[in-house]
């Protein structure tokens, strides 16, 4: 059996209203009409059974059913913060991190980086979050920002338990990952990696030093591999 298509819209109301691209994705795309089931998001970590009643030009009206609390959401906030990579290399980074249950996910600028970003590259990122949480079937989608700083996207993360810096210079983890507990800021660099100035500044805010293990991995693979591990370790990958 199909799954019932599922569109965020901005708030719940007892007659919901498709507009915008979500409105464009169901007429045109999925070809939805009157009497078709869909379910509604509204961020909030609650969905909502719908029935589309009425259709007129670019708007789809839709009386809402009811509620219910999502069970696809992870109990532990997971933040990713990773440098801004080439080509469409953050978007694979965005899209994976969003199907392991990351709650926020953060691009910045360091040394090294030689890639950038404009607000049409970030709305295109924050595009590729909300479908990839429609297709995992979340309830929410993770909040993406950027950072011109490595130090202002640090800062960001001064409330999370476990602040986790990995490195292709350390030699052994400060932190072991599989008992790991708590909400936890990951942070993974661009293609150019890190300098010593920079690990050492994480470190002067408390993130602990990580390897990935002997292989030096692609700065993709690095950000997929650490947020599954840690999803792992924290029990929701179960």
């Amino acid at each position: 059996m199909a799954t019932t298509r599922r569109f965020f819209i901005e708030s719940i109301e007892k007659e919901a209203v498709l507009t915008g691209d979500e409105y464009a994705h169901a007429k045109n795309v999925l070809r939805l009409k009157e009497g078709d089931e869909i379910v509604l998001l509204d961020g909030s970590g609650v969905e909502y059974d719908a029935i589309i009643n009425r259709a007129e030009k670019g708007a789809m009206f839709c009386t809402v059913l009811n509620g219910r609390p999502s069970e696809k959401e992870c109990k532990t906030p997971i933040a990713l913060l990773i440098g801004a990579l080439k080509g469409d290399k953050t978007e694979l980074v965005v899209q994976k991190a969003t199907e392991l249950g990351v709650s926020r996910i953060g691009v910045f600028s360091s040394r090294f980086c030689s890639a950038y970003m404009n607000e049409n590259k970030l709305d295109r990122l924050r595009k590729v979050a909300r479908e990839a949480a429609k297709q995992c079937l979340r309830a929410t989608v993770p909040q993406v920002e950027y950072y011109a700083g490595l130090g202002e996207a640090l800062d960001s993360c001064r409330s999370f338990a476990n602040k986790l810096f990995a490195c292709e210079f350390a030699k052994e983890s400060d932190v072991e990952l599989a008992s790991l507990a708590g909400s936890c800021a990951l942070v993974v660099g661009s293609e150019g990696g890190f300098s010593q100035e920079e690990f050492a500044l994480a470190k002067s805010k408390g993130f602990a030093g990580v390897t990935l293990g002997k292989r030096i991995l692609r700065a993709e693979t690095a950000a997929i591999v650490f947020c599954g591990v840690v999803a792992f370790a924290l029990g929701e990958l179960q």
